[in-house]
């Protein structure tokens, strides 16, 4: 028997039951990347020397906070239904504002400039006695286009006065206390995206509260940003599409030590240097920095007939599509001959970043 499409909204069978439209990869409907913070490539919890201020944590989101270690940050299962991972933020240094942010690229955002967009997550706090002034807002940038200051703020102020941004970006809507309570609950904010040169929009969500308890958590899921005037459901992603708008900015290549934890074949160019070419998994907004953990034999370069241990590598000629890293100082070898790069210490780590 023939069904019917109800719009964007699903579709209406002969029995007159209607049924969710599924995603489609190829919409974006929400234009923040890893709203439900399923992605975790940088780790799933980040404690005094990497949750910094203006720091990168969960996929696509940095922490601010007034001054350094304010808040540690995990990717928990403390959920509302039907989302499996939340933000949480747990207070480490009292009576200091905190939140998060996301940048979004201008190829993402630039039909949402000069309209209407509507932010929406689901929030809650595990006390109201202190942590009761979370807010949040639609930034506009002004600057150059994907070229974004992310420390936005210039000062934090007091208590209940909204931070005060940076030159180049302003709050498109006031932001006010969204009384945040102990129970999951949906909030959203509507703003009109209409700064004169706006290149990018930021998303910013924190808590405005000066006298804060140790050990106080705000938990953040399912945030969107959509185009319009009215939240809708919470657009969630398959994790395959997620994970790759998310390599897009940053790409975890290795990490461990494993003779199974390939970062890619290299070659011996000459002698004395060897290469490795990472031909990214989709490509990325911009040709990638390095980002290295670097140590005595933290790297191995294995042939059939030999070994070689090394500290680091050096990147050569990124590009959005491909990269090389070689090491020049620490392996030798027959010109042309190849083998399997892998990382050899636990706390070896690889990864190309081309954040906002």
């Amino acid at each position: 028997m023939p069904v019917s499409i109800s719009g964007t909204n699903g579709v209406t069978f002969p029995d007159n039951s209607l049924q969710a439209a599924a995603a489609s990869p190829y919409v974006l409907k929400n234009r923040i990347i890893n709203g439900g913070f399923d992605i975790a490539q940088r780790g799933t919890s980040f404690v005094s020397g990497s949750n910094n201020d203006d720091t990168y944590n969960l996929d696509r989101w940095y922490v601010l906070s007034d001054g350094n270690d304010a808040v540690d940050i995990t990717q928990t299962t403390t959920v509302p239904t039907g989302a499996k991972y939340s933000i949480g933020l747990d207070v480490e240094t009292v009576n200091k504002k905190f939140g998060i942010a996301q940048i979004i690229e201008n190829v993402n955002c630039y039909d949402a400039i000069g309209g209407n967009v509507t932010l929406s997550f689901q929030a809650k706090v595990s006390a109201t006695t202190k942590l009761d002034n979370v807010k949040c807002a639609v930034i506009a940038w002004s600057g150059t286009a994907d070229t974004v200051t992310s420390d936005i703020i210039s000062a934090w102020g007091a208590e209940g006065t909204n931070p005060t941004l940076i030159a180049n970006a302003t709050y498109e809507n006031t932001p006010a206390n969204l009384n945040v309570t102990t129970s999951f609950a949906t909030y959203s904010v509507t703003a009109n995206v209409d700064t004169a040169s706006t290149a990018n929009i930021i998303v910013f969500i924190w808590s405005d509260v000066t006298d804060t308890t140790l050990g106080d958590f705000l938990y953040i899921t399912n945030a969107q940003l959509e185009i319009g005037t009215t939240a809708t459901p919470f657009e969630r992603r398959l994790y395959g599409q997620e994970l790759a708008n998310c390599q897009r900015y940053y790409w975890k290549v290795a990490s461990g030590a494993s003779s199974t934890n390939d970062i890619a074949q290299g070659v011996m160019l000459n002698t004395t240097v060897f290469v490795v070419y990472l031909q990214h998994p989709v490509y990325m907004r911009t040709g990638p920095s390095l980002v290295q953990t670097t140590g005595t034999n933290y790297y191995c370069f294995e042939r059939s007939v030999d070994q070689d241990f090394f500290d680091s590598f050096t990147i050569s000629q990124p590009t959005a599509r491909l990269s090389i890293i070689y090491n020049n100082t620490q392996v030798s070898g027959t010109t042309g001959i190849s083998g399997t790069c892998y990382s050899n210490n636990a706390s070896a780590s690889l990864a190309l970043s081309a954040e906002l």
